[in-house]
């Protein structure tokens, strides 16, 4: 199958150069339709205004963590099953266990390249 680069896309992050960076990442892979958060409480309610069909969001925020945007993301009935890659600087094994048993779709350790970028997103929607 695939890559769907039509799909709308939030990134999620409260570091703006960060978010700048993970933009020009998707547009090199093809993706057009990027919204940006600052913070999960924002993406939050994004992801409740219109449907998405990816989230890639930063694991260290504040007030709202990415953790805790994705357990927020997973106990929403509506958006239950949307793909989100969880991004971080630590691959901590505490944390990657923590976000897998929140029901992450995958995870991505920063720094990292349009290529790398690009297979955790085929991973995570074509399910390859």
């Amino acid at each position: 199958m695939a890559l769907d680069t039509s799909l709308d896309v939030l990134i999620v992050d409260d570091y703006r150069t960060m978010l700048r960076i993970i933009r020009n990442l998707l547009k090199q892979i093809g993706f057009d339709s990027i919204d940006e958060a600052t913070d999960g409480s924002e993406a939050l309610a994004k992801l409740r205004a219109k449907p998405y069909g990816l989230v890639i969001s930063d694991w260290n925020m504040e007030p709202m963590t990415g953790l805790e945007l994705l357990q927020a993301v997973r106990a929403d009935a509506r958006l239950t099953s949307l793909p989100f890659i969880m991004v971080t600087a630590e691959s901590k094994t505490e944390n990657v266990i923590a976000a897998k048993q929140a029901g992450v779709s995958n995870y991505i350790v920063k720094p990292f390249n349009a290529e790398t970028l690009q297979g955790k997103i085929e991973k995570v929607l074509c399910h390859g």
